[in-house]
């Protein structure tokens, strides 16, 4: 796995970047031209060189020790009631942060003051849209390893809130509250990202304020490595989201269909979220996800007078006349929720929040599919035909029918069943335990939204 300083900066919905320098464009010029619309119809002299500054960002994440895996998981802090804890009450998460330092000393602040990350060598705490907590940490060889720094964190702040009447949940989505009475951070980068996906379709503050997930990162090799894991883990999305369903409310209420989290992000902005175009293709490669990435709007490009400005111009249209730097490049990437995305390594985002034993099976789940020539092999026969019509409708069946849907021209639970295996084929004997929550959700049809739900259920 790359290094943690890039292992801890992506990951989430939406995302903590790399610092950028200001764009060469002074911000008054940006926006005298924002008018101008997302698509670009002038000019683009520098696009191939882009397309070229950002296949060689991907690939400068080839390594030839593969193996490790960088993990994050977001938490969502409430009161003992559940009501949410904000970023500014006395006691919130800004508090929260100022208690981590001691052990986390590396601090991230922003240009008014706020502190917004501490982080110490291997794990970085940084906050999402509405205060939710994140970990990330790695990258990892060894699955013990990661657990004990995820249980280390939790039992830190189990000790931090337990005194002021505060805990913390690993769900897919807040339990009570709705999105838009929740408060932001004091982020720039959100107050633009709020407004602007708000506008784009439904669900884009509920994906900011409301949601939690986990996401798990791998390296590749080579290109035709990386293109095969990103082709291999787009076709697991469907799967995935359905083994780690762990939403059993929305909007403070029952929820009315399964995966929460996979409905939510249909409806945040098509530009940048879900599949990346033509990827299940055999012939997709580096240079069409480059194109992609310069053909989508920015909603942000850093400017020297208020640190971040908004555009919907393209990111193609912005660096028409000039290369992106590598930082440039980072930040483009970093404004793309892709079900799977890639940056110096490929980032798998599909499943919910979830408690540590199954975020440790989750990672069990993926080390054994992509680290394991024999487990690439096997996938690679199971999802030959997959194109984006299957991946498409795989995604609504499970919402509406679950392990009882038909997947992939398969029963849900079977193709499960097939995935589960071969990840056990790909486990040494002393990872595969740690695979065994998860295996056994599999094998009992049931997911831990489904045993919420039912737990609820009991206590009415």
């Amino acid at each position: 796995m790359t290094d943690l300083a890039t292992m801890t900066t992506p990951a989430s919905a939406t995302d903590k970047e790399a610092p950028v320098e200001p764009s060469q464009e002074d911000s008054s010029q940006e926006a005298s031209e924002e008018t101008n619309g997302g698509r670009a119809d002038r000019p683009q002299p520098a696009r191939e060189s882009n397309i070229d500054a950002i296949v060689a960002y991907f690939e400068s994440g080839i390594t030839q020790t593969s193996g490790e895996l960088g993990i994050e998981l977001e938490h969502i802090l409430v009161h003992d009631d559940l009501r949410p804890v904000t970023y500014s009450e006395p006691h919130g998460t800004q508090w929260v942060l100022r208690q981590l330092q001691p052990d986390f000393p590396q601090a991230t602040y922003d240009p008014e003051g706020d502190l917004l990350g501490v982080a110490r060598p291997g794990e970085a705490v940084t906050l999402e849209p509405a205060a939710q907590l994140e970990l990330s940490a790695g990258p990892f060889s060894r699955l013990a390893d990661a657990e004990a720094s995820f249980l280390g964190f939790e039992r830190t702040l189990e000790r931090i809130l337990g005194p002021v009447g505060e805990r913390v949940l690993t769900t897919g989505y807040h339990p009570t509250a709705q999105a838009a009475s929740m408060e932001l951070i004091p982020k720039r980068r959100y107050q633009f990202m709020n407004m602007y996906l708000g506008a784009k379709d439904l669900y884009g503050p509920c994906m900011m304020r409301g949601s939690a997930s986990t996401q798990v990162s791998i390296d590749y090799t080579s290109t035709a490595d990386c293109l095969r894991k990103l082709r291999l883990a787009f076709a697991l999305v469907p799967v995935l989201s359905l083994i780690c369903d762990n939403a059993p409310v929305f909007e403070g209420a029952k929820r009315e269909r399964k995966l929460v989290r996979t409905a939510i992000w249909q409806h945040v902005d098509e530009d940048r979220c879900g599949l990346v175009p033509d990827v299940l293709d055999p012939d997709f490669d580096l240079r069409r996800y480059a194109a992609y990435i310069l053909d989508a709007p920015a909603i942000l490009v850093p400017c020297r007078k208020e640190q971040w400005c908004y555009s919907d111009r393209t990111f193609g249209a912005i660096y028409a006349e000039r290369t992106m730097t590598r930082a440039e490049v980072e930040h483009a990437v970093s404004m793309f929720f892709t079900d799977v995305r890639l940056k110096t390594y490929v980032e798998i985002r599909p499943a919910d929040a979830m408690s540590i034993p199954y975020v440790i099976a989750y990672a069990a789940l993926i080390k054994g599919l992509f680290y394991d020539p024999a487990s690439l092999d096997a996938l690679d026969r199971l999802f030959a035909s997959v194109r984006r019509p299957d991946f498409e409708e795989a995604k609504d069946a499970l919402m509406a029918s679950g392990y009882d849907a038909v997947v992939y021209g398969k029963p849900a639970a079977a193709l499960c069943d097939e995935v589960v295996a071969i990840a056990q084929r790909g486990l040494d004997d002393a990872d595969r335990t740690f695979l065994e929550p998860l295996a056994q959700l599999v094998a009992r049809r049931v997911t831990l939204a489904d045993l919420a739900e039912a737990e609820q259920e009991r206590a009415r």
